[in-house]
């Protein structure tokens, strides 16, 4: 069965015309009617009922269509996979991270990339992990910086690096000079964090009993700035180091679990996406 004809008669089906079809595909006519008759003769049977204006599919029609559709999607799916493995010369890559690892990990790393492939078009979506994972495996996405991702299913994960958490202080805080600091020795002060359960953030790394939220901040630079201004203290992950105030001081929270932090990926990564994973990592071991 020739996939040209598949295509001419998905296209005839689409668009219920063959003049239409004709008009889309840019062939005359009636190279058209030939393509659909010469597949009709192939199959041996009718595919489409001709009307007064234009066509539909006949039973068989209808039960190629399907078929046909799937054929085609796979052969185009084959032709942009065997497009990637010649090279990183041009295309697109679509990237998703969690906000703290576009602070500087991400952003870097993809500065990298483009340096090396110029031709190549990167797209920066920021989200959470559960969404971003979710994106990259239902193909929207081609790889994200993620934590805590679980088995997601058709996601491949390879861990990144391990992100600790540290606290920051107002610049003049009495355990601003301190390496570490347990949670307890931060008992009686007012929280910062982005969401009222303290077991829902990054402070629950600590091992010590959690403390109350008292304001409710989403974005980074309002907590640096809460705290600055001597209103409480929060959590900043290490990935977020390179975007905090000088008037902050950060002291490593102990004991921890740090963070880990993946790339996730379909199970079978393009070269584009490899290239870019092996730039992450990279980008990752160097010091923050």
């Amino acid at each position: 069965m020739d996939t040209a004809a598949l295509a001419v008669f998905r296209e005839v089906a689409r668009l219920g015309s063959f003049t239409a079809a004709a008009k889309t595909l840019r062939y005359t006519q009636s190279a058209v009617s030939r393509q659909v008759a010469a597949l009709e003769a192939d199959l041996g049977i009718e595919l489409f009922e001709r009307l007064p204006r234009g066509v539909r599919p006949t039973p068989a029609g209808q039960a190629l269509l399907g078929h046909a559709e799937a054929v085609l999607d796979r052969l185009a799916a084959a032709r942009r996979e065997l497009e990637a493995i010649g090279g990183l010369g041009a295309g697109g890559l679509r990237i998703g991270a969690f906000p703290s690892a576009v602070v500087s990990l991400v952003p870097q790393a993809m500065a990298r990339l483009r340096a090396e492939h110029p031709a190549l078009e990167l797209t920066l979506t920021e989200g959470l992990t559960s969404g971003l994972v979710t994106a990259v495996a239902a193909g929207d996405l081609d790889v994200a910086v993620v934590s805590s991702p679980g088995k997601p299913p058709g996601v491949r994960l390879v861990k990144l690096m391990d992100d600790p958490v540290l606290v920051a202080l107002p610049a003049g805080h009495r355990l601003a000079g301190r390496k570490t600091v347990r949670l307890a020795e931060l008992a009686g002060e007012d929280w910062i964090a982005g969401r009222r359960s303290a077991q829902d953030t990054l402070i629950a790394l600590g091992s010590d009993s959690l403390p109350p939220i008292r304001h409710l901040v989403a974005e980074w630079s309002a907590k640096q700035g809460m705290v600055a201004a001597g209103l409480g203290v929060t959590v900043i992950p290490s990935l977020a180091v390179r975007g905090t105030r000088s008037d902050l001081a950060l002291v490593a929270l102990h004991p921890q679990q740090p963070r880990p932090v993946y790339v996730a990926t379909a199970k079978t990564p393009s070269p584009a996406v490899q290239a870019f994973s092996d730039v992450l990592g990279q980008v990752a071991a160097q010091p923050r």
